[in-house]
């Protein structure tokens, strides 16, 4: 992080005792440990706020998209709803109305037409026709 090699690291280490003294280095040296702990402490905190505040502004763009989700699909359900209300609604109108005349005799079946007698004895075999006539 800091790049600091083991000469440099000595070099450090020779100033402090010099000017610290061998008396005072160990006080010296547990106050800048405290210190250190303390910038590690605020440090670790500052980042689990930064990490709370970013997971917080992460749910709330789920929660929008989830809301936008439920609102869309909402929307089609009640689509549906009335689409087939409306087909209920339409399709007991067609049952309560009565049909239309030509719609009644379209579907009833007619009866065959009677034929008249002469088709019927031209139709028929000699024999059976001269039985008919007499």
């Amino acid at each position: 992080m800091f790049d600091i090699s083991w000469s440099e690291l000595l070099i450090l280490g020779i100033v402090t005792l010099v000017f610290v003294g061998p008396k005072e280095l160990p006080v010296f040296l547990r106050t800048l440990g405290r210190y250190a702990g303390m910038a590690r402490r605020h440090a670790n905190e500052f980042k689990a706020q930064f990490d709370a505040a970013m997971r917080e502004a992460e749910l709330d763009s789920m929660r929008k998209e989830v809301e936008q989700m439920q609102s869309s699909i909402n929307a089609e359900v009640m689509k549906a709803k009335t689409s087939l209300n409306d087909a209920a609604s339409a399709s007991r109108v067609d049952a309560a109305m009565p049909p239309p005349p030509a719609a009644a005799s379209a579907t009833l079946p007619t009866p065959p037409l009677p034929t008249p007698a002469s088709e019927m004895a031209g139709s028929m075999p000699a024999s059976s026709a001269n039985k008919t006539e007499s």
